[in-house]
């Protein structure tokens, strides 16, 4: 047994970039390769395709990917790990043994399966979705490798668990090592979106001098369960304390990380930068993990359309009011759903006939595809010439297309067969961790600054927060996170001070009138911040303009703010 593992990431989502794997194994040591493919919406996606041929439901770019890649992995003695089985894990298996034997290539090939609870979805008060997946934990994983699989693939499993497989497959863990499990976790979820912990979507990306061809993470994971995150010597982008806390940030909640292996203590963390592209993450805790599973759930909520208008130049609220009761006239029968937005983009005595221009959205929804198929969009097209002056659209609208809403369920652990498909043909149970209990302990309340105000620092000026703080943020069904850090230790007490809930929802508006919970996580020097309901019922569902909330951390920083003097400019 080696000091430490070498997990990369070739993989953030279904669609990060193609060359990513092949880049992954030619560019240095690895001893596993992770892939990250699932997202809510993708297990909506792929749980279409299996309704339109039960023999898919898997991420087809991975079988791609392998076809080009396979023996250089095998040669190199590097193990695979993805989630890329979706909904279907045992059509990928299958798939990835025909084009093995086309390829005239011999590898171990095993899956995991048992977090589809579709078929039985009412029997355990879930209702009737379209996909129900448990988020399964790494054990799994570790059982398949342990038997000497060379590929392991996956349905859904908590992102993390990619990670999280190969340690306790390598370190011989058990579920009362929770310390350790939670060290994986935390370097598991800092790596499984890519780019991200490399300089991607970053809030300080004009300090880095490479963003052309960012290189993709490894996190090497010693028996202690500490890891030092890094990349492959000579690629594009840095790992930083700063790319690693803005990923350690990206959709959570509070200090505690509930997990099926490990509830993960995020307050726990210590990141120390040690040069050249590597930060050690160090001291992390772990406790029992809940005796609960989270499902993903996506329904099938009905079908929707959409058109973009374009308004120009004078009388943009005339031109809107006009355009949208003609429209609204001429839909018989009316769609149950008709959202409209009117972005004003458009300048005073523009200089381009762009600058001058404001957008106006119309979303209709409803059960009936027809009301919002061909009526819909013959209306909008109709009213080319009988509208305001200058009518014209971004494109034409569509047919129309179904759309789901995803939520989150829970179930017990027990209730889950967590099985391993090992490639001599025999199974594996993965029985819930032993540990797993009913009783969470209470939130951690916030850390208190007896007497300290945001005026405490002196004279101030009003600035974009953004001068001194980075943030990042996500979605989590209807939820929205805002994770919000200061790089200078001496800056965090005001930070503390200053974001509070009032002032958060001063900043963002959209959030006024929506609960919001506040987490401080000083030992990242940050404030963490969960919006109930402003994505709506989710991406596939909501209308609004940031449906995933990516730029919403982006936006918050440039509100401004009284900023202390004492910190500069």
């Amino acid at each position: 047994m080696t000091a430490s593992i070498r997990v990369g990431n070739s993989s953030g989502f279904y669609g990060d970039r193609f060359s990513a794997m092949q880049e992954m194994l030619t560019g240095g040591q690895l001893d596993y390769l992770t892939g990250d493919y699932l997202a809510e919406l993708t297990m909506l996606i792929l749980g279409r395709d299996r309704l339109r041929d039960p023999g898919l439901g898997y991420a087809k770019t991975f079988l791609r990917q392998l076809e080009s890649n396979l023996g250089t992995a095998l040669d190199a003695g590097v193990k695979i790990v993805s989630n890329a089985g979706g909904v279907n894990p045992a059509g990928l298996a299958q798939a990835l043994t025909e084009l093995a034997d086309k390829l005239g290539l011999s590898p171990t090939i095993a899956y995991v399966d048992g977090d589809d609870l579709t078929n039985h979805a009412a029997d355990l008060g879930l209702g009737s979705p379209l996909t129900a997946n448990a988020y399964l934990g790494g054990f799994g994983i570790a059982a398949a490798l342990s038997s000497g699989a060379d590929i392991v693939v996956t349905g859904r499993v908590t992102d993390a668990s990619l990670t999280v497989g190969p340690a306790v497959a390598h370190f011989g863990w058990k579920p009362g090592d929770l310390d350790q499990l939670a060290g994986a976790v935390v370097a598991g979820h800092i790596i499984e979106c890519g780019a991200q912990a490399t300089g991607g979507n970053y809030s300080f990306f004009t300090e880095i001098k490479d963003m052309a061809h960012l290189g993709f993470p490894i996190a090497e994971i010693a028996n202690d369960g500490s890891s030092v995150i890094t990349k492959h010597a000579g690629t594009g982008g840095a790992v930083t304390v700063g790319t690693v806390t803005a990923q350690l940030l990206y959709e959570i909640t509070g200090p505690r990380y509930l997990g099926p292996d490990a509830t993960t203590r995020l307050d726990s963390i210590t990141l120390s930068d040690l040069g050249d592209d590597r930060v050690q993450v160090s001291g992390v805790k772990g406790e029992a993990p809940p005796d609960t599973l989270k499902v993903s759930l996506n329904h099938l909520a009905g079908f929707r359309n959409e058109v973009t208008m374009v308004l120009t130049g004078l009388d943009i609220d005339a031109k809107a009011e006009l355009v949208r009761s003609q429209f609204e006239a001429a839909l018989d029968p009316a769609p149950a759903d008709l959202a409209w937005t009117l972005t004003r983009l458009d300048q005073r005595d523009a200089p381009t006939e762009q600058q001058a221009s404001a957008l106006l959205q119309c979303i209709a929804k409803d059960s009936d595809p027809k009301v919002v198929g061909r009526q819909f969009s013959s209306a909008a097209v109709e009213l080319a010439l009988a509208s305001y002056p200058g009518f014209t659209m971004t494109a034409p609208p569509g047919q129309g297309a179904p759309f789901a809403v995803f939520e989150a369920g829970y179930v017990p652990a027990s209730a889950v067969t967590h099985t391993v498909h090992l490639a001599d043909g025999t199974e594996q149970v993965i029985a819930p961790s032993p540990l797993a209990t009913s009783e969470i302990p209470e939130p951690i309340t916030e850390r208190t600054t007896p007497d300290t105000t945001a005026s405490s620092w002196g004279p101030t000026r009003v600035a974009p927060l953004g001068e001194v703080a980075g943030a990042r943020s996500g979605d989590k069904g209807g939820n929205a996170n805002v994770g919000v850090w200061v790089r200078d230790a001496g800056h965090y007490d005001w930070l503390a001070a200053t974001l509070t809930v009032e002032a958060f929802k001063h900043l963002i508006p959209e959030a006024a009138e929506l609960t919001v919970h506040r987490h401080e996580l000083p030992n990242l020097l940050a404030v963490n911040f969960v919006i109930e309901g402003i994505l709506g019922r989710g991406v596939a569902d909501n209308v609004r303009f940031d449906p995933q909330a990516k730029g919403l951390g982006e936006w918050l920083r440039s509100r401004h703010v009284a900023i202390p003097v004492e910190f500069g400019e």
